[in-house]
C-alpha cells in the first residue's frame, strides 16, 4: 500500500477572543446596544460580517432570523465572579470564552468536537464595550457563526441552527479545499468542487495534559492521520493524505485536537 502525505499543515493562532478597538461595536449599530450594560438576547441573529467578528464588542442591530442572516447567538451569561475583577483585555476571559462557547457551541449544533472541527461553521464571541465594562458590565455572548477564520464573507445561515450538525450533516456545512496543497488554502464547503476533505481528527490529549511539544505532536498526527484516511477511504492502494496541528497556544487555550484530510473529489 502507498500512502503520499502530500501537504503538512502548521496552523496557529486559534481564534479565542475577537480583538480590536474596544470604540469600535460593528457595522450597521443599533444605538440601543452600543454600550449597553445590559446582557445581549438569547436566539437573535444578526448579518455580522468577518470585520464585526475581529471586534471584541458588537452592537450590531438584530434582525429577523427568517431573514438572510449570518450569526445566531446561542449562549449569553454572566462572567464568573472571579472574573469581576479582570482586565477589559485579560487572557482568563478568552480562556472562560473558549471553554463556554465551544462546549455550548457543540451542544447546540448537535455534534461532537470532532465534528465540529470538521465544518465551515465556527463560533464568536464578544463581552462588553469597554465604556460598559467600566460601568461594571460583565457578560458574554457567543454566536455561531456561518464561516471561520479564513473566511473573506460568510454563508447565510438557516432560520434556526439549532441542531444544524445532527445525523448525517449536509455538504454545505462541512470543511474541504479546493488545490493541490491543505497549507494557505481557504475553507470552502464541501458541496462545492474540491480536492480535499477533513475526514476526522485525532485527541491528543486530556484537559490536565501539559504539551507535549511540537515534535511529538506533529509526528502523532501524522501516524495516525496515515492509517484513518485509508481507513476512511476503505484501504486503497494508493492515496494522498494531509493534517492540520496545532501549537502550544492553541493546546494552552484548550485545543486538544489536530485534522486529518484525504485527497477526494466526493
Amino acid at each position: 500500500m502507498r500512502r503520499s502525505l502530500v501537504a503538512l499543515v502548521v496552523v496557529t493562532g486559534l481564534a479565542l477572543a475577537a480583538c480590536g478597538q474596544a470604540e469600535e461595536q460593528g457595522s450597521n449599530t443599533d444605538p440601543d446596544q452600543v454600550d449597553s450594560v445590559d446582557a445581549p438576547e438569547l436566539g437573535v441573529c444578526r448579518l455580522l460580517t468577518p470585520d464585526d467578528v475581529a471586534m471584541p464588542a458588537n452592537a450590531t442591530r438584530t434582525v429577523d432570523c427568517a431573514q438572510k442572516h449570518t450569526a445566531q447567538t446561542y449562549a449569553v451569561g454572566p462572567l464568573p465572579a472571579a472574573l469581576a475583577d479582570a482586565d477589559y483585555e485579560d487572557e482568563a476571559l478568552g480562556s472562560f470564552a473558549y471553554d463556554t462557547c465551544s462546549t455550548k457551541f457543540e451542544r447546540f449544533l448537535g455534534a461532537d468536537e470532532s465534528l465540529v472541527m470538521r465544518t465551515i461553521v465556527s463560533w464568536a464571541w464578544f463581552r462588553p464595550s469597554k465604556k460598559a465594562w467600566d460601568e461594571g458590565a460583565r457578560w458574554y455572548r457567543c454566536d455561531v457563526i456561518g464561516g471561520g477564520e479564513q473566511s473573506k464573507d460568510y454563508t447565510p445561515l438557516p432560520a434556526d441552527a439549532k441542531g444544524l450538525l445532527l445525523g448525517r450533516p449536509n455538504d454545505d456545512w462541512m470543511v474541504c479545499v479546493a488545490g493541490d496543497s491543505v497549507n494557505g488554502s481557504v475553507k470552502i464547503p464541501c458541496s462545492q468542487d474540491h480536492d480535499w476533505r477533513a475526514v476526522t481528527t485525532i485527541k491528543l490529549g486530556e484537559p490536565a495534559d501539559p504539551y507535549p511539544g511540537d515534535r511529538l505532536v506533529e509526528v502523532k498526527t501524522r501516524d495516525y492521520c496515515s492509517g484513518s484516511v485509508g481507513a476512511w477511504l476503505n484501504y486503497p492502494v494508493d492515496y494522498d493524505f494531509a493534517y492540520t496541528w496545532f501549537h502550544e497556544a492553541e493546546w494552552q487555550a484548550g485545543n486538544r485536537r489536530s485534522v486529518c484530510w484525504a485527497k477526494t473529489t466526493g
